[in-house]
């Protein structure tokens, strides 16, 4: 029964409205026939001509017209069922993901050691100028942005406008948060923002110049409880090596190859799932992101689905031109 009932369903959208179908001949089967209360001529045989219309009353009566309009009626109760067709299957795009970037605004993010359009310009700049172009990739993504120096801070909640994230980075400083490197804490902030996205959407961007800072979260727990509720990590290592290139030529940097902890941060990628990379100037900051692109694609195939395509307009459209054929029969025959 149940199964039936699914066909029916298949069938048709409100396959109840085909109980319908009856009710005209009820109607003339329960109520009575009205008659002329005017006098009328009295004929011979008057008592078996009324036997005979009134047992012609309760039968399908009319002719022609008649059948159409009964054809028409039962045309019209099966496209108040709305009859519909399962179209081929289609796998629309499941789009977007929710993405979290976590950047470092300590202190030597400030070191100039990069090179952007052959001009040197410090890390954050550099790094601002790569994220940049990698949000306007991220088309159907929600976003997030989170900053870290003494503590974290999220500068822009999880959004699909992608623009407010780009606003926030832009008027990133370096010491907006102040001038250590919180890593566990910039970890942890992320995660408790990524719990309201699906399970396999999770995944967090983070780049740093520097060392988590004693006293400060221990990066391994944050990265536990990152595994524990299915976070993505991809970090990057970012910073020089004590020189710059420009125009081919290597020049010394003041203060320069700063220490990364690229171990700590390869730890955090593998164990949550992720990649590490390291990035020593701008070109390679920039294949980077072009390479978490790849390992993250926006769109994948959904779900199948098979749409219902509407056929109610054929038997109205028969309906209609029943009843109109009905309509002109006796005109026809009097003609």
């Amino acid at each position: 029964m149940a199964s039936l009932l699914s066909e029916w369903r298949e069938l048709f959208a409100w396959p109840w409205l085909l109980a319908a179908l009856p009710l005209p001949l009820l109607v003339r089967w329960l109520l009575p026939a009205v008659r002329d209360g005017s006098a009328a001529l009295k004929v011979p045989f008057g008592a078996r001509l009324d036997a005979v219309a009134a047992a012609g009353g309760r039968s399908l009566r009319g002719g022609g017209a008649g059948t159409l309009a009964w054809i028409a009626w039962a045309l019209l109760c099966l496209a108040a069922a709305r009859p519909q067709q399962l179209g081929e299957a289609i796998r629309p795009p499941q789009v977007g993901r929710g993405m979290m970037l976590a950047l470092d605004l300590s202190g030597s993010m400030s070191e100039i050691d990069m090179s952007l359009g052959r001009q040197p310009v410090d890390r954050l700049t550099a790094a601002k100028a790569v994220l940049a172009d990698f949000l306007d990739r991220r088309v159907g993504d929600r976003i997030g942005l989170v900053v870290f120096g003494n503590r974290a801070y999220v500068l822009a909640p999880l959004t699909l406008d992608r623009d407010t994230v780009r606003d926030q980075l832009k008027d990133s400083l370096v010491g907006l948060a102040g001038q250590e490197t919180a890593i566990g804490e910039a970890i942890g902030l992320a995660v408790r923002r990524l719990r309201e996205q699906p399970s396999d959407e999770r995944v967090l961007i983070l780049l740093t110049d520097g060392v988590n800072t004693p006293g400060t979260p221990d990066p391994s727990r944050a990265t536990e409880i990152a595994r524990d509720e299915g976070v993505r990590i991809h970090t990057i290592a970012f910073g020089g090596d004590g020189s710059m290139s420009l125009f081919g030529i290597k020049i010394p940097t003041p203060g320069g190859g700063a220490e990364v902890d690229e171990n700590a941060l390869r730890r955090i990628a593998e164990l949550t799932g992720g990649r590490f990379f390291r990035a020593r100037d701008t070109g390679e900051l920039v294949g980077i992101y072009a390479e978490i692109n790849r390992l993250e694609p926006v769109q994948r195939p959904g779900k199948s689905v098979r749409p219902r395509i509407e056929r109610y307009a054929w038997p109205l459209g028969g309906a209609f031109a029943l009843a109109l054929l009905a309509y002109l029969w006796p005109r026809r025959r009097k003609a």
